[in-house]
């Protein structure tokens, strides 16, 4: 295993209350693993044996429909931990887990978490407080689908990305990875043609910039309030 400092781990919520040598011995006890780009940590319907942690780069969890759509349900940042819940509960992982960009995560077998969670008992605490955090995020959203404007849905998905991975530049706040019109499509319950005609209005009226796969929000307080406009 190639070296790592275990402080790495310290931005992770399930590991925040560990000193250095409890962050040691859990990294001792996991993986470490690159994922280039379009790589995947895990597929859709595979049983759920390894629990993850990114360390440097961007996954996107997405999810396959039975319509044969997809939905992009977040994008992981480091420190955060993915594939955890449905590992533990003995389940198949429901969704990919895909490298947006060239990728570096640890991951520990179900059994490895399990000893890791027994020896640091901080560590099962604090992932129960993680999942029920998902889940209401999970709600959020399904409230948003079904109860929203897709403007608004939009600008949702687009202030949950400045939140998670967002990048103060001159020009506004710069989503720090590369995201396509489809990606956010996926994200907000729309389509590729309402995104991008919304984003071209957006463009013109200077509320974000965007290109391809590129979006800066240059006045995040606008797309606020498109949010919250009923």
């Amino acid at each position: 295993m190639p070296d790592i400092d275990p402080s790495v781990l310290c931005g992770a919520d399930m590991f925040a209350a560990l000193d250095a040598e409890q962050l040691k011995a859990v990294v001792e006890a996991g993986v470490i693993h690159r994922l280039p780009k379009g790589r995947h940590a895990f597929q859709q319907g595979d049983p759920g044996r390894t629990c993850h942690s990114l360390l440097e780069g961007r996954v996107k969890i997405v999810q396959s429909r039975p319509d044969g759509g997809q939905s992009v349900i977040r994008f992981i940042g480091p420190g955060e931990m993915y594939g955890t819940v449905a590992a533990l509960m003995g389940k198949p992982f429901p969704a990919d887990a895909v490298a947006v960009v060239d990728s570096v995560e640890i991951y520990w077998t179900v059994e490895a978490m399990r000893r890791l969670m027994t020896r640091f008992p901080e560590i099962a605490l604090r992932s129960t407080a993680s999942a029920g955090t998902r889940l209401f995020e999970l709600q959020d959203r399904l409230g948003e689908l079904t109860g929203e404007r897709v403007e608004q849905r939009l600008a949702r998905a687009l202030l949950r990305l400045v939140r998670q991975a967002g990048k103060a530049t001159p020009d506004g706040i710069e989503i720090d990875f590369p995201i396509s019109r489809q990606e956010i499509a996926e994200m907000s319950g729309s389509t590729l043609h309402t995104v991008s005609r919304t984003l071209a209005a957006w463009d013109a009226a200077g509320v974000t910039e965007s290109s391809r796969r590129h979006i800066v929000v240059k006045r995040p307080e606008a797309l606020g309030e498109l949010a919250e406009r009923a």
